[in-house]
């Protein structure tokens, strides 16, 4: 019973084949799964051991397309063991040829994305220039991409399509196309905006469209900012070359305005003296420059009011030098005997004395 039951005909083959068909696929499935297992524990135990990385960066770029490979030939051996129509049998291997120039396709997309990765990117943070940090991602982006296109084109190809008719369809559609995806055209000649004008290079401190953060990322289509909160944002690149971009970075100084109220019993002699003051700290505190202007410049509603500017210079921390300028003013002022002024009011009664009746 169990040998005629081998022998029975489905589809133009015996039980026996089908199942034989099964096995060797099944057992494909399972040798590319151990094979993944010996990659990924014993192989790379062995690289960890030497001195160079560059067999550990193979390893892990080869071995999930080796052993997808290794298990596309033997489902496509396991099939070739059955008797199919023709038609059939012409569509597995079309379809086996498409697989396996993909296959390669994504070999080589890894293996020059582990280049960028692990030899450009480090030799691109160590250079001073910023123009090749800028430009790697999308280099490396561009790359991927036209791999993958060659890649697929030549897959079509291999399989029996015409790419020649499909590339004139593409034509045809183009402007369709671009209609459709007119944000993101914008979006990339925004990007070039961003490199041929450079209003801003990675590290940069900039406000934009209500943003106020630094630029971790320029891309072709978005550019990713770091806002002073700690969060990301992904900003179009269009936004750059639509709206007023401010590069707080560029700025060659630091301007601070300080207005100082005193009261208003102040002498003239006093305000002279307190803007005497003011001209001190601004010479001897570290990291100003020599630009400052001083004014008596008000009479306000509750104070005589001095105004004062001062510089930053470019690479001092700024929130520590507004500190000590502050704290010294503080002292200086309150040593001299000179009070600041705060909101207040005199009122003025009149009192009447009531005439008794007599």
């Amino acid at each position: 019973m169990p040998d005629n039951f081998l022998s029975t005909t489905y589809y133009g083959n015996t039980v026996g084949r089908w199942a034989l068909a099964l096995v060797i696929i099944v057992g494909a499935l399972v040798v590319g799964k151990a094979l993944y297992w010996v990659f990924k524990n014993l192989a790379r135990a062995l690289t960890a051991r030497t001195k160079t990385k560059l067999d550990d960066i193979v390893l892990d770029m080869i071995e999930e397309p080796i052993v997808f490979a290794l298990t596309l030939v033997g489902i496509w051996y396991g099939l070739r063991t059955l008797t199919l129509p023709e038609a059939v049998e012409t569509w597995i291997g079309k379809g086996v040829q498409f697989l396996v120039i993909l296959n390669v396709t994504w070999l080589i997309a890894r293996l020059l994305n582990a280049l960028f990765t692990h030899y450009l990117a480090p030799l691109a943070e160590k250079s001073e220039n910023d123009l090749d940090d800028q430009l790697l991602p999308i280099v490396r982006k561009g790359t991927t991409l036209s791999i993958w296109a060659i890649g697929i084109i030549v897959a079509l190809n291999n399989a029996g399509y015409d790419v020649g008719a499909v590339l004139a369809g593409l034509g045809i559609g183009g402007l369709a196309l671009a209609m459709a995806a007119k944000d993101t055209v914008s979006n990339i000649f925004g990007g070039f905006t961003i490199f041929t004008d450079r209003p801003f290079t990675l590290n940069d401190r900039v406000r934009v469209a209500g943003f106020d953060g630094t630029i971790s990322e320029i891309g072709i289509r978005s550019t990713r900012l770091r806002t002073l909160a700690g969060t990301e944002v992904t900003i179009p690149n269009s936004t750059f070359s639509g709206s007023a971009v401010e590069n707080i970075s560029a700025e060659p100084s630091r301007k601070v305005v300080v207005n100082l109220g005193l009261t208003y019993d102040t002498t003239p002699e006093r305000m002279e003296e307190a803007m005497a003051i003011l001209r001190s700290i601004a010479e001897t505190a570290e990291g100003l420059e020599e630009n400052v202007l001083i004014a008596f410049d008000a009479f306000g509603d509750f104070a005589l009011d001095i105004l004062f500017i001062y510089y930053i210079t470019k690479g001092t921390d700024i929130l520590d030098a507004q500190t000590r300028v502050n704290l010294e003013i503080l002292r200086r002022f309150n040593a001299a005997g000179l009070e600041f002024a705060f909101p207040t009011q005199t009122l003025y009664t009149i009192q009447q004395e009531a005439s008794a009746a007599s």
